[in-house]
């Protein structure tokens, strides 16, 4: 990536006008302080004629007093080694733009590790506030370089991902009780649509949601018993597992409210997707073969599954909407009716 920067540099130093192409490209995206400087020297000083930069040094030296004034280091010698790193001036648009999905690679990488430790962050006191506004953030910095680089056709992101699974004791002791709860209060099951089987960190809790959700569409009474029965029809259960020892949490007495623990199980969830989501990203950034338009793709289709899991966070935290009696409305008075179509009846004058 410097070398590109110093094919552009050289360019622009040895054709000033081409400066004029350029366009989206900032001082941001160069690698070095140097670099960064030097290029806003040249944007902002007026370009020389070329007969006349062609045999004085004159701008050269403009250029290089105004990126002094950034930046200390840079020397006559090293404006001239640009210059003589430069294979094409005419080429300067297409450095650019190599610069600028370099630099929209690390604007990426970096969104992603935001979120990745944001999701991480147990001192925070509200987690799954903040994690959800780094993600805005972070669509924020796709769609600006999506607006930047229009797809075109092209191939999906080839760079494999592996979702980091989640072995919690804490997990799996909250899994168990909102099972408990949920079969011990069959009605909060329907209520609690925004739980899916995916938020459940162990594959037999998972099941037996799935087992609790069906039930309760199709109104089948809900107990340990019947719930050990949905079970085992689902093949939860080894064979030679005895169902009344496997579950024998679901029968454990329990007051707790499902939606409250539900909450917990949604919550850590939504979290855990925001720190694969940004693992997603991060992997693809790290891929020197992924183009700007797949890392694009792959970063939607991440953010895709985090959105959805918002909504359901914002289903399960919402009050619900109390009905308000409408107020009666008031008659409004009559409308004037349309004009008599036959005159009145005369009066006749009495004599």
């Amino acid at each position: 990536m410097f070398h590109v920067e110093q094919a552009l540099l050289g360019a622009l130093l040895l054709e000033p006008h081409r400066a004029a192409d350029l366009t989206g490209i900032t001082a941001q995206a160069f690698s070095t302080a140097a670099h960064a400087a030097l290029f806003t020297s040249i944007r902002s000083l007026p370009a020389p004629e070329p007969a006349e930069h062609a045999t004085s040094t004159t701008w050269l030296n403009q250029v290089l007093t105004a990126a002094d004034e950034q930046t200390r280091g840079l020397t006559t010698a090293y404006l001239h080694r640009l210059v003589q790193l430069c294979p094409q001036p005419r080429h300067a648009p297409a450095y650019a733009r190599i610069i600028e999905a370099e630099h929209s690679r690390s604007q990426l990488r970096a969104a992603a590790h935001r979120l990745i430790q944001t999701a991480l962050d147990t001192s925070l006191p509200h987690p799954v506030a903040t994690t959800l506004a780094e993600a805005g953030a972070f669509t924020t910095v796709v769609d600006n370089i999506a607006n930047r680089f229009p797809p075109h056709p092209g191939s999906l992101p080839r760079t494999p991902t592996t979702p980091v699974a989640v072995h919690d004791e804490e997990a799996n002791e909250e899994e168990q009780v909102l099972l408990a709860a949920a079969t011990a209060r069959p009605a909060s099951v329907e209520r609690m649509r925004w739980l899916t089987p995916g938020d459940f960190t162990h594959p037999l809790h998972a099941g037996l949601w799935q087992c609790l959700t069906t039930m309760a569409r199709r109104g089948t009474p809900i107990d340990p018993v019947t719930v050990r029965w949905e079970a085992q029809h689902h093949g939860l259960l080894t064979h030679g597992t005895e169902p009344a020892g496997a579950l024998s949490f679901l029968g454990e007495p329990s007051g707790c409210d499902p939606q409250y623990w539900g909450e917990r199980i949604l919550q850590r969830s939504l979290l855990h997707i925001a720190q694969n989501t940004g693992r997603t990203v991060e992997t693809l950034t790290h891929d020197p073969a992924t183009t700007t338009y797949q890392l694009i793709v792959g970063a939607r289709r991440a953010l895709a599954d985090l959105n959805t899991v918002r909504t359901r966070w914002h289903l399960a935290t919402t009050p619900p909407q109390v009905n308000t009696p409408t107020q009666a409305r008031t008659s409004a008075p009559p409308r004037a009716g349309p004009p008599p179509t036959t005159a009145p009846p005369a009066v006749r004058a009495s004599r």
